[in-house]
């Protein structure tokens, strides 16, 4: 026989519910837990290809169109904040609404583990996400430190650019692509001289100007290179490149010399010019990767609060 006696004036805690058939159901409802973060996943999987289709659609190849760095960056957050809402809101209602209803367990419980299910459903739903774009994340994340360390090869490049000219096939047309080549072309420039009769004193011999050779300029573009960007040119080196310059375009040695400083110092300024352009952009890229990274993180907490927020609501409604 049960016996269905009770203790008559037993004080009972209102915030219990009683399960008269049976013990309690498990704390957490696995399956309730997988069906909100697929859900959540695919949802948010949607909407990032929604997001990079409308993204690609307002950016212009061309100058002046389209919208702008900022304001791509700007929608980028907020339309990633924006799938974080609508699918971790989605998935935690789901893991707090199809999970088992628990009997004989406190509200205050209940209220627990329906967050913890809007929690533990957000999570699968974020590490599934990031599994399936984890090219994606690590290019945002990696964009800073592959920038800084572009500026170092890019550096390294530029002190080696003569050298990668030495070994080609053709090294005048390898020596065009680079700004120090351009400078090293100017100092064998024709002199443009304005001659009204040629002359005909047999007792001063005519210049015999020499024809410029692929390995003059690889000689002048080593001097160049090997040299500080800070120092001005050592003058040996002035005196004898100063003697090829006058030899192959007709200039005195003195016009030859001031040729030469003049172009070393152009080339110097426009090298420091590209030095402090690649910094520059390196540490705007740096700077726009930690911002990216602050704001999905930001994007992910709000994620994490909306899920287990869901949740409870999806269990109060389903208790209802």
């Amino acid at each position: 026989m049960i016996n269905t006696t009770t203790t008559p004036n037993a004080p009972r805690d209102p915030g219990y519910r009683l399960d008269p058939t049976g013990p309690s159901a498990s704390a957490v409802s696995w399956g309730a837990i997988i069906a909100g973060a697929a859900a959540a996943a695919a949802l948010s999987l949607i909407l990032l290809i929604l997001g990079v289709g409308l993204g690609l659609s307002s950016v212009s190849p061309f100058a002046y169109e389209g919208i702008s760095a900022a304001s791509f960056g700007i929608s980028t957050i907020i339309w990633l904040t924006v799938t974080q809402l609508l699918s971790s809101g989605l998935g935690g209602y789901l893991a707090g609404r199809l999970r088992t209803k628990w009997m004989d367990t406190h509200t205050d419980e209940i209220y627990f583990r329906d967050t913890a299910h809007g929690f533990l459903s957000w999570a699968i739903a974020s590490l599934a996400t990031a599994t399936l774009l984890a090219s994606v994340i690590g290019s945002i994340v990696g964009g800073g430190i592959q920038a800084s360390a572009s500026v170092a090869g890019g550096m390294a490049n530029s002190a080696t650019m003569a050298a990668n000219t030495l070994g080609s096939s053709n090294p005048l047309a390898e020596s065009e692509n680079s700004a120090v080549a351009y400078f090293v072309d100017s100092l064998f420039r024709k002199a443009n001289r304005t001659e009204t009769t040629p002359s005909t004193d047999l007792s001063m011999p005519a210049v015999q100007e020499e024809r410029i050779t692929s390995r003059d300029i690889e000689e002048v573009t080593r001097i160049f290179m090997n040299l500080s960007r800070t120092e001005p040119l050592p003058q040996e080196d002035i005196q004898y490149v100063g003697q090829l310059v006058a030899q192959r375009t007709g200039l005195t040695q003195q016009e030859a010399e001031k040729r030469v400083t003049e172009v070393y110092a152009r080339a110097q300024a426009k090298l420091n010019e590209i030095e402090t352009a690649a910094k520059d952009t390196a540490d705007e890229a740096r700077e726009a990767s930690a911002y990216g990274a602050l704001w999905v993180f930001l994007a992910l907490l709000i994620g994490a609060f909306v899920a287990s927020l869901a949740a409870t609501l999806g269990g109060r409604q389903r208790d209802a």
